[in-house]
């Protein structure tokens, strides 16, 4: 009897941390997937390395919620801000869009998100002369950003100010 006893608590005790085993690998996959479905790495205050002499080019992003992101991008020359634009990338019923708006813009251009992934996203609008395609890539350290259409391309690199 005493044996029995002792061999079935054994099982339920092993069968026990089996379930723990497969929850916390349950879990894990989860938090990977919420890591790298969200663009956080293009948050904080980027400056443009190429950029033509005299100017200065700076993207500030920040997290709103899981499902925004905003961001305003402006250029200096000589201190005085030449160009400015504000952006904003926001979630919907699972696609995301990236809205552009200049000043004297009365509406922000909406470009559809046709690719994301953990270090990179492409939005896409045809109906524009240019840019007819924006993207942005992370590799660890900068981002590489273009915009462009099919017979022009206009490439930004920044890296994070600090």
């Amino acid at each position: 009897m005493k044996k029995t006893l002792f061999f079935m608590m054994t099982i339920f005790v092993l069968s026990c941390n089996e379930n723990k085993k497969s929850n916390q690998t349950e879990n894990a996959e989860i938090e990977s997937k919420k890591a790298t479905d969200n663009l956080d790495w293009l948050t904080g205050n980027w400056k443009r390395l190429n950029e033509e002499a005299g100017k200065e080019t700076f993207e500030n992003w920040k997290k709103i919620s899981e499902s925004e992101y905003s961001g305003i991008g402006f250029t200096l020359k000589n201190g005085d801000t030449i160009s400015q634009e504000k952006m904003d990338l926001i979630e919907s019923n699972g696609n995301w869009s990236l809205f552009v708006k200049m000043p004297n813009d009365k509406k922000a251009t909406k470009f559809k998100m046709t690719k994301k992934n953990n270090n990179e996203f492409i939005c896409v609008n045809d109906s524009i002369d240019f840019p007819k395609k924006v993207q942005y890539s992370f590799d660890g350290k900068r981002i590489k950003a273009k915009i462009s259409n099919k017979q022009m391309e206009v490439p930004f690199e920044f890296e994070k100010i600090k």
